[in-house]
């Protein structure tokens, strides 16, 4: 049995004590928690093969449903009114979200192999290597579509948006789509030639499609972003796609259009 990730835990305690702060939690989200429970406890049994199977389908219905926000008894506060970051940029605003984290949290006390430890030198060298080709192919992509512009910018909501956004948004993300989705295909793929290749391609495309709401642009842009991500993943472990993805959206914040040009 694998030693809990108590790092990325107490990160995302941090972050969900931020989100508290700003919403509630009712008592209808103990359902989600008691089901969560319930699909952690099947996943565990490593001796009966139907019920882990039932468990990781049960978690992946309750991760898309917590993720979109169906689930009764969470009150996401509004930390950032809706407004415009730059004069050419479409009107944003940012809640604290208190349903989505629980995914994070269920992925690292039931599933602690998703972190794929690796050496702080690996990490570093993985990190680096893969933010700059996200850059170069979501940024530029963005540019060359014309999604986004040039837009220097640090407002006053700066800080809380960081601390949401690697806290509550790039870690979660992280460890579902690069360390559940990945990791998992991975390890199912293994005995496959290019298995690797292929689990960190349907990753991203996942990725990508989950982003289907804001239009095939952000498809593709998520996407390719998917594939630094997971080959930061691959080679430096969790921590380095956590570090790829939010070293990504803080340039894109800091000194891009956020989140996208004006129609």
């Amino acid at each position: 049995m694998k030693a809990l990730p108590w790092l990325y835990l107490a990160l995302l305690s941090l972050g969900y004590g931020l989100a508290l702060s700003y919403g509630q939690l009712g008592w209808l989200a103990l359902i989600s928690i008691g089901l969560l429970a319930f699909a952690g406890f099947a996943v565990r049994l490593q001796k009966v093969p139907v019920a882990r199977f039932l468990g990781h389908g049960l978690f992946i219905v309750l991760a898309v449903a917590l993720a979109l926000h169906w689930l009764p008894g969470f009150a996401n506060g509004r930390a950032i009114d809706p407004q415009r970051f730059s004069d050419d940029a479409v009107r944003y605003s940012m809640y604290l979200n208190l349903d989505k984290p629980l995914i994070g949290f269920w992925l690292l006390l039931v599933c602690p192999w998703i972190v794929a430890r690796r050496s702080l030198r690996l990490t570093a060298y993985a990190t680096a290597l893969a933010l700059t080709l996200s850059v170069i192919l979501a940024l530029g992509g963005a540019l060359l579509l014309g999604v986004i512009d040039w837009a220097p910018k640090w407002p006053d909501q700066a800080w809380l948006w960081v601390l949401n956004n690697l806290l509550l948004v790039t870690l979660v993300e992280e460890a579902l789509f690069r360390g559940y989705i990945q990791g998992g295909l991975s390890r199912r793929f293994k005995h496959l030639p290019y298995g690797e290749n292929l689990a960190l391609l349907l990753a991203s495309l996942i990725f990508g499609l989950v982003h289907a709401g804001a239009g095939w642009t952000w498809v593709l842009l998520a996407g390719l972003a998917g594939v630094g991500y997971g080959l930061a993943y691959r080679f430096g472990g969790l921590g380095a796609a956590i570090a790829t993805h939010f070293g990504l959206n803080l340039l894109h914040f800091g000194l891009f259009t956020y989140p996208m040009l004006a129609g």
